[in-house]
């Protein structure tokens, strides 16, 4: 990991692991101001390690990256009981402190001189504010989300076709190790199925739309799941609430009833760490590399999935196929039409398909049988 310096007048404190300290969060203080201050200078000097000791890259961190980190970290930390809180007062020289900060950063562009006391008021407000909205900003990656067909219409086109150039098939591999997978198929961007990444998992079992309709009754009024997104496809579903009340009839796809597919963002911390003590970080990805703190739920019947898409959540991802089987058709982007083929591939029950599917158009179609289950993430 790396800090990023940060101005501070509040704390984080969590739990030690002794196996893992840097993961569960060391009890300590580190720095977080209640005025986020970033510095270009420090952000454009910073790099970040990937890699392994034989196979180690240096990218430079782009503010978009910071963002997204912090999201992960903050998400994670609420998951693993580190909690953010700002401290319930301060001492006589820190109120000096803050308040001279806030007059040097502020000064008579925000309040009359006559009423500059009142900004040591107004940073507590913001404090508390920002402490109550904390998870929920979290979930966030923008106030003002562009339309989807207007990111469609400025997405800019690939570097090159090298990435699916010669790709004729879809390889499938067991029991590799996560440094071969990692210089064979983690950044290339070309798709991939591990066969065995479910082997030690308890989801396929405990995985069903009754167990996921009771966790959601449970955790699913808390404002941070309501927040998650949600997919209906084609079904009219308005929310996840809507989708897990099903009549059992259409549950089991009894004649007469209507098919129905959707999917889902887990973001809530609490459910992800109810659901995620079924299922973990699949054993092949690169050992630097992190999951992010959002995994994705997909479930539904014979002949529905998703249309065909390009994703824009900048990272390579994983999905696992806990039940059932799905069709995955890959396109490449308009602009290697000549120079890639389309594909097409099954992934069986306990297959994990890897890909870029920011780069790879792609479409699903649940094959008959069992209804489909499947859960993924990206990772870095």
């Amino acid at each position: 990991g790396k800090l990023f310096p940060v101005q501070t007048r509040a704390w984080f404190v969590g739990p030690v692991s002794k196996k893992n300290p840097t993961r569960a969060g060391k009890v300590g203080k580190i720095p977080f101001h209640p005025f986020f201050s970033w510095h270009s200078s420090s952000l454009s000097s910073g790099f970040s390690r990937v890699g392994t000791k034989k196979n180690t890259r240096f990218t430079q961190i782009t503010m978009e990256e910071v963002n997204k980190k912090l999201k992960n970290f903050l998400i994670n930390s609420s998951a693993s009981g580190v909690e953010l809180n700002c401290l319930p007062s301060f001492s006589t020289a820190r109120r000096q402190q803050l308040q001279d900060y806030l007059r040097y950063n502020f000064g008579a562009a925000v309040l009359p001189a006559g009423k500059r006391k009142y900004q040591v008021i107004l940073a507590f407000l913001i404090c508390a504010i920002a402490r109550n909205h904390l998870n929920e900003l979290a979930n966030e990656d923008c106030i003002l989300e562009m339309p989807s067909q207007l990111q469609k219409a400025f997405r800019p086109p690939p570097e090159s076709c090298n990435f699916c150039a010669g790709i004729r098939s879809v390889p499938r591999v067991s029991n590799v190790d996560p440094d071969d997978f990692e210089r064979r198929y983690a950044y290339g961007a070309g798709p991939v199925i591990v066969t065995d990444a479910t082997a030690n998992w308890t989801a396929p079992e405990v995985f069903d739309y009754w167990f996921f309709g009771k966790i959601y009754e449970t955790y699913g009024a808390r404002r941070g799941a309501a927040r998650c997104q949600f997919f209906p496809y084609k079904t009219g579903f308005r929310n996840l609430q809507e989708a897990l009340s099903l009549e059992e009839a259409r549950v089991n796809y009894e004649p007469g009833t209507e098919p129905w597919y959707f999917g889902w963002s887990n973001c809530d911390p609490v459910i992800l760490k109810v659901l995620r003590e079924h299922y973990g970080r699949p054993y092949f990805l690169p050992r630097a590399s992190e999951n992010n703190a959002v995994d994705w739920v997909f479930m539904g019947g014979t002949g529905l999935g998703a249309h065909m898409h390009v994703d824009n959540v900048r990272l390579p991802s994983w999905q696992s196929q806990l039940k059932g089987a799905k069709e995955w058709i890959l396109a490449p982007p308009p602009e290697c039409y000549y120079s890639c083929d389309f594909l097409s591939v099954v992934v069986q029950t306990g297959d994990t398909i890897v890909l870029d599917t920011n780069k790879w158009y792609h479409k699903t179609n649940v094959l008959s049988g069992e209804i489909s289950i499947t859960v993924g993430a990206e990772y870095d």
